[in-house]
C-alpha cells in the first residue's frame, strides 16, 4: 500500500468510485438506468451460480402463482356458470309455483316446533 505523498495514484477502489458518483449526480434518469444496469451486469457475470439459484427460485415461484392463479381463474368461471344455472332454475320454480298459486288457493305454511334443545333429565331426590 503506498503512502500519501509518494506521487503514486489512488487506489483502484476510489478510481471507480469518482466516475459513477459524476454520473449519478449531475447526470438524467437514464443515465442512473445505465449505471445501475451495468452494475447488476457486472455482479451477474462475477457470481453467476448466485444468480442462477434467483432465478431458478422465483422463476419457479412465478411459475406456480401463474399456474394456481389459472387454477382460480377457471375454478371461478366453473363457478359462475353454476350460480347462473342455480338463478335461472330458482326462476323458473318461482314462476311455477307462482302459477299453480294462482289457479290455487294458497296453503298455510305448516306451523314450526320450537327450537328447544334436547329435553333435561329430571333431578333426582
Amino acid at each position: 500500500m503506498a503512502a500519501a505523498g509518494d506521487g503514486e495514484a489512488a487506489p483502484p477502489q476510489q478510481q471507480e468510485l469518482a466516475p459513477a458518483a459524476e454520473t449519478t449526480a449531475g447526470g438524467s434518469m437514464i443515465a442512473k438506468l445505465e449505471e445501475q444496469w451495468r452494475k447488476t451486469k457486472e455482479h451477474a457475470e462475477t457470481y453467476p451460480y448466485v444468480w442462477g439459484s434467483y432465478i431458478l427460485v422465483y422463476g419457479g415461484l412465478g411459475a406456480y402463482l401463474a399456474w394456481r392463479w389459472s387454477k382460480l381463474r377457471r375454478t371461478e368461471d366453473r363457478v359462475r356458470v353454476l350460480q347462473e344455472r342455480l338463478r335461472k332454475l330458482a326462476a323458473a320454480e318461482e314462476s311455477q309455483a307462482a302459477s299453480a298459486s294462482g289457479s290455487t288457493a294458497p296453503t298455510p305454511s305448516p306451523t314450526q316446533q320450537p327450537a328447544a334443545g334436547p329435553a333435561k333429565p329430571a333431578s333426582g331426590p
